[in-house]
């Protein structure tokens, strides 16, 4: 969290990131320089349970989240930028929505980087236009197998 400080950034926040924030933010000493990035930046919120939202500068993204934060995305301003919210980033990278990891070295030592997806991942093949002599045995094995109804004690 050290490093933020709401300037240039929007925060999306999934639900349970927002109501732990939410519960705790507003409610820090007025001088706290973290606390008044996180209360005054736009937060963005994906949950398909809360109605409202009560903290300063939020709102509900909707029921497509893939497609506000598109929209979002799309829009000229602030860079966005996710804290916490692990379901929220498993559905934003799924859809290729994520641009950039960021992480830190904290205090105690432990590393933290930084990850920029290079595109598609090319998926790799064991397929070999002629099979060799075993491959072929293993084929006729696993035939053999299959004709007798499983694999057999010996194996």
């Amino acid at each position: 969290m050290s490093g933020f400080n709401g300037t240039g950034r929007e925060l999306v926040l999934g639900r349970k990131t927002y109501e732990i924030f939410e519960a705790h933010w507003p409610y820090q000493p007025s001088d706290d320089p973290t606390a008044q990035a996180l209360n005054s930046a736009r937060k963005h919120v994906a949950s398909q349970t809360l109605k409202s939202l009560q903290w300063s500068n939020s709102s509900l993204l909707g029921p497509d989240v893939v497609g506000a934060v598109n929209a979002l995305k799309a829009q000229q301003g602030f860079d966005l930028q996710i804290i916490g919210s692990a379901d929220l980033i498993r559905t934003l990278q799924a859809a290729s929505l994520i641009d950039e990891f960021t992480t830190q070295a904290s205090t105690t030592g432990v590393v933290m980087s930084t990850y920029v997806p290079a595109g598609e991942i090319p998926l790799g093949s064991f397929v070999q236009p002629e099979p060799s002599e075993k491959e072929l045995a293993r084929r006729e094995k696993m035939a053999r197998e299959e004709q007798r109804g499983g694999i057999t004690k010996s194996d």
